[in-house]
């Protein structure tokens, strides 16, 4: 990055490293206990961006699925504190009841998703060197 980007180069940048992020976080799981991820589950503010989940399906590459109602993590709070009560079913029966608004599959070449994490890391290697005492 540069002083000439713009605004939207900016947030172009913010979103892509959320999905570089989110595979690095994937990898990881991998490497340490053998977790292999063919779908993620999103939910919140940033899963709202159609590009943004296209871009996370993209780089994982993973089937990314969106709620029809995506602020789930608050409905989820709500559920705890109902179930506290004695207001709701056991979780397993409401897990069923859980359904995908969107479904987000990969559609960017092998090569080119390689050439961009490749791209990626590069960049992280770069910062981390350059923080280094």
């Amino acid at each position: 990055m540069t002083a000439e980007c713009s605004p939207a180069e900016i947030a172009r940048a913010a979103l892509e490293a959320a999905g570089y992020q989110t595979r690095d976080l994937i990898d990881a799981m991998k490497a340490d206990a053998g977790i292999s991820v063919t779908t993620l589950r999103v939910d919140g503010g940033m899963a709202a961006s159609d590009w943004t989940m296209q871009f996370i399906s993209d780089v994982v590459p993973a089937t990314v699925e969106r709620p029809a109602e995506i602020e789930t993590t608050a409905w989820g709070a709500a559920y705890v504190a109902g179930l506290a009560q004695g207001l709701y079913p056991e979780p397993e029966n409401m897990v069923g009841a859980w359904r995908a608004g969107r479904r987000f599959t990969p559609q960017m070449p092998a090569a080119e998703r390689a050439e961009r994490y490749a791209g990626w890391r590069r960049a992280i290697a770069g910062v981390l060197a350059a923080t280094a005492p």
